[in-house]
């Protein structure tokens, strides 16, 4: 078991990063039965889990905030993000609800969700059960949008961040727009809209770019994000790599070669990388742009060893393995 970020001594309780949200089960299709019936495979993820697996199991201190079932689902994901290396002490196993599941079919590495949450866990979480510790001890506080679908967990979503950016710490955000946990598109859009504001880091799908800004070239929607006072703005190309705009000024940065096998965390493996170079090079809100670009090419690197495993959390890749992708294409 890693030990990074998980019994931080009462003299030391900074972490590189904090992230709120949801970590819940991936059921992925593997396979057939002998009676050709669907296999679903358990994966522990959910966006933000998986991106803080991705930043501790390259060498970051991370720890989560969140709410699971005291249940099976829920203890399996508390020992798989203790054993990742993710703090665990924000939290919560609760009697009254259960774990929120999401059933993944793959067709060709590009996914398909089905999610049993009504309500999930997740969307439990309350203002008073959060870890203040931690939201005043961390360098990045990250967030993303499914936390904002339901009460209470809205509430203390925006009180998280709150109490994160009066303490200082630079605010990430990842709408990961999930069309199923949204009455529609029109509230999924001033849902995961009204929070822009709070963050200094953006991280964005092509689709989630152009439907928060209206745009549908991914650098002219980046350059509208970083209006809206955004410092950084990263969007991600799939197999093309990625966008990355500061202060209006972008720059595309190529993916790495990869056999897509599963896509769950993609997106999450290279907000982790991302991120983690961020840290390791010092937190400022002011970011170069030539350095957001030795950030989303780390990113990328991990993206592309991620995609070629299966599952979320247990396909993040250690600092040995994409540093040595990214040298044997330099």
């Amino acid at each position: 078991m890693k030990t990074n970020g998980i019994s931080p001594s009462a003299q030391d309780k900074t972490y590189g990063l904090v992230a709120l949200g949801e970590t819940l089960v991936d059921f992925t299709e593997a396979g057939r039965s002998e009676n050709g019936q669907r296999l679903f495979e358990q994966n522990p993820g959910g966006a933000p889990a998986n991106m803080l697996s991705a930043v501790a199991q390259l060498g970051g201190r991370t720890a989560f905030i969140g709410k699971v079932g005291n249940d099976m689902h829920g203890r399996f994901l508390k020992a798989a993000l203790q054993d990742a290396g993710i703090h665990t002490g924000g939290m919560i196993l609760a009697d009254d609800v259960f774990t929120t599941l999401a059933f993944v079919a793959l067709t060709d590495g590009e996914r398909e969700f089905s999610f049993a949450r009504k309500p999930g866990a997740d969307t439990r979480l309350t203002e008073s059960e959060l870890d203040a510790a931690l939201l005043e001890n961390c360098a990045v506080f990250h967030f993303g949008s499914l936390s904002l679908t339901d009460e209470p967990a809205r509430s203390a979503t925006y009180a998280a961040i709150r109490r994160a950016k009066a303490a200082g710490a630079l605010i990430s955000y990842d709408p990961n727009y999930r069309a199923g946990l949204w009455p529609g598109v029109s509230e999924a859009v001033r849902g995961i809209r009204e929070p822009l504001p709070q963050a200094d880091l953006l991280k964005v799908s092509d689709e989630e770019a152009a439907m928060l800004s209206g745009l549908y070239d991914p650098e002219s929607a980046a350059r509208a994000l970083c209006r809206e006072g955004i410092h950084l703005v990263a969007v991600t190309l799939g197999k093309d790599g990625a966008l990355v705009c500061t202060d209006g000024r972008c720059q595309h940065v190529a993916g790495f070669p990869a056999t897509a096998v599963d896509t769950t965390g993609a997106g999450d493996a290279f907000w982790g990388g991302f991120l983690y170079q961020f840290l390791q090079r010092g937190k400022a809100r002011q970011t170069e742009l030539s350095d957001a670009v030795d950030f989303a090419r780390f990113g990328n690197a991990a993206a592309a060893i991620c995609v070629s495993r299966r599952g979320g959390i247990p396909a993040m890749p250690s600092l040995e393995e994409v540093e040595s992708l990214i040298c044997a294409h330099e």
